[in-house]
């Protein structure tokens, strides 16, 4: 089992920027206010970047931008220098996705899930199972990945989730709440598991509802509501800035805490 990490010193950083979003605008036909209204971000390769907001907040509008699932209104996106707008398909082959929802075939093994993906990525062969079998591994279901997936545990589908959003090695992984509605155990190793890629030098932008975890993970956060961000930084340095003991209390101060549908 891994050791907590203590999130990289990124302040001044000259590391190379792994995503800049510029001014991402988007409206919904029939809102009456724009999900995204000017976002703008940097996130340093090689760091876990924290993207936290209540409910409704943007998050999701803007991973899907960020990760070319949606067009912005207006604004544009950069993964490691390259715009996302012209060239979408050579920037998903640097990308990976772990949506909120279980993105995996309920009939399928997790082992038969996880090789149709990567057929999806280009993969093949000796170097796609390997593959497979690695990943499994890291999510501890080496034992368990000819099984099927409706039979597994809620924790259980989250793992195979992550392992098929990593198993073609992205330079910059996207995870919309990875962790949420499953059991500590699972959630800690999957934190492990992020630590882990981290210092492989994997990029993570990772969005969540558990204050804890961020604080746990994260290098850099900022904090969106409204469709703007609102507060960008090091957890540490924010939370001394504010006066704050728990990034959950620098969290409600910015945010508020009543109820969000």
């Amino acid at each position: 089992m891994l050791k907590m990490a203590e999130p990289m010193n990124v302040s001044g950083s000259g590391r190379e920027l792994a995503l800049e979003a510029r001014g991402l605008v988007k409206i919904f036909r029939g809102m009456k206010h724009p999900a995204l209204s000017g976002v703008d971000l940097k996130i340093r390769s090689g760091t876990i970047f924290g993207f936290l907001g209540p409910n409704g907040a943007g998050k999701t509008t803007a991973i899907s931008i960020m990760s070319t699932l949606l067009k912005p209104t207006s604004g544009s996106v950069e993964i490691f220098g390259r715009d996302c707008g012209k060239k979408p398909s050579a920037i998903r082959r640097m990308i990976g996705l772990v949506p909120q929802d279980i993105a995996l075939y309920p009939s399928l093994t997790g082992r038969e899930n996880l090789c149709y993906f990567g057929r999806l990525y280009g993969m093949g062969g000796e170097v796609l199972q390997r593959r497979v079998g690695e990943c499994l591994a890291l999510v501890g279901l080496a034992d368990s990945g000819d099984q099927r997936v409706d039979s597994f545990s809620g924790g259980m589908k989250r793992r195979v989730n992550l392992a098929a959003g990593i198993l073609h090695q992205p330079k910059l992984l996207f995870l919309d709440e990875p962790t949420v509605g499953i059991d500590a155990q699972s959630r800690n190793m999957i934190m492990d598991r992020l630590l882990e890629l981290r210092g492989q030098g994997m990029t993570m932008l990772y969005t969540t509802h558990y204050m804890e975890e961020a604080e746990r993970l994260c290098d850099e956060v900022a904090v969106i509501d409204q469709g703007r961000v609102i507060s960008e930084g090091v957890p540490s340095e924010l939370m001394r800035e504010g006066g704050h003991k728990t990034l959950q209390d620098l969290f409600f101060n910015l945010t508020g805490r009543s109820l969000r549908d």
